[in-house]
């Protein structure tokens, strides 16, 4: 499941180091580390939530470096959170197989089919999706009910690597495929493509295999716009170590089994999650 230069299925491996992860101890865990395992929202939300005083533990205010303990009181905007569920909840992470029509929120007003329609329902949090993918691309989407996790993997500073296929309509000169390779001026500022690779094709579409380090909203589209390309099909295949399973058929998810959950928080520089049930592939229909 792992290829250091490109991995075909699973998850790569890194050097850090991992270390048990257990629920608070006597001296508690920080709130906002504990609302972010629940997937109640990422650290950085919760910290602002913290700064803008919505929280409160046994009726006094909440602040960044207060501790959750047993038998704490928890409320947000007023309301009871059960959190003592959240520091003991095993970590999940899916690999949802996102067909192009789909959105990537919970609600969309113009009444468009959701990827969360077709996930499996949790008995307490929700589940946080890794980065997005526009209504007209397809591919591997993350989702887990770990914000924490899920702040990692989308952190601008992560760096973390995301591999596309790329269908282009008509021929591409080596010069332009230089020129997304150096950089070029978007309107949100320079990007370029860390590697492109050609993944044939006759006639008149080609495949080109692409990687960015970023996730800028249709940043492969506009990038390849900006040298009058059409993308006629977009598919994310790859998100940092992950790559999506062979077979896994639109609408579909596959639940990571522990060996590659800890694979996954070792590449993220986290501590070792609990066990969890066997990884299988599970049907969205």
């Amino acid at each position: 499941m792992m290829n250091e230069k490109k991995p075909t299925r699973g998850l790569g491996k890194t050097t850090a180091a991992s270390a048990p992860q257990n629920g608070p101890d006597r001296l508690g865990e920080r709130v906002q580390k504990v609302l972010a395992q629940g997937g109640i929202g990422s650290r950085r939300e919760i910290e602002r939530w913290i700064n803008e005083d919505r929280l409160r533990i046994n009726g006094n205010p909440v602040t960044l470096g207060t501790r959750l303990k047993a038998g704490d009181h928890l409320q947000i905007n007023g309301r009871v959170v059960h959190w003592e569920k959240f520091a003991i909840q095993p970590t999940r992470v899916l690999l949802y197989h996102k067909p192009a029509g789909e959105v990537v929120t919970r609600n969309d007003p113009q009444g468009r089919p959701v990827v969360f329609a077709n996930l499996p329902r949790l008995p307490t949090g929700r589940w946080i999706n890794v980065g997005r993918l526009d209504i007209n691309t397809s591919g591997l989407l993350l989702v887990t009910n770990n914000g924490e996790l899920a702040n990692r993997l989308m952190h601008p500073s992560s760096e973390v690597e995301r591999e596309y296929a790329v269908r282009i309509l008509g021929d591409v000169s080596d010069e332009t495929l230089a020129t997304l390779k150096q950089g070029v001026e978007l309107e949100d500022g320079k990007a370029r493509f860390d590697e492109i690779h050609f993944g044939g094709g006759e006639g008149a579409n080609k495949w080109y295999y692409v990687i960015v380090k970023e996730g800028r909203n249709r940043l492969v589209r506009r990038l390849w716009e900006s040298q009058e390309r059409v993308v006629s099909r977009l598919m994310r295949v790859r998100y940092g170590p992950i790559v999506l399973p062979d077979g896994l058929r639109g609408k579909d998810h596959y639940e990571l089994n522990d060996e590659e959950l800890a694979l996954l928080f070792e590449f993220a520089d986290l501590p070792k999650p609990a066990k969890q049930a066997p990884a299988q592939p599970r049907s969205g229909r």
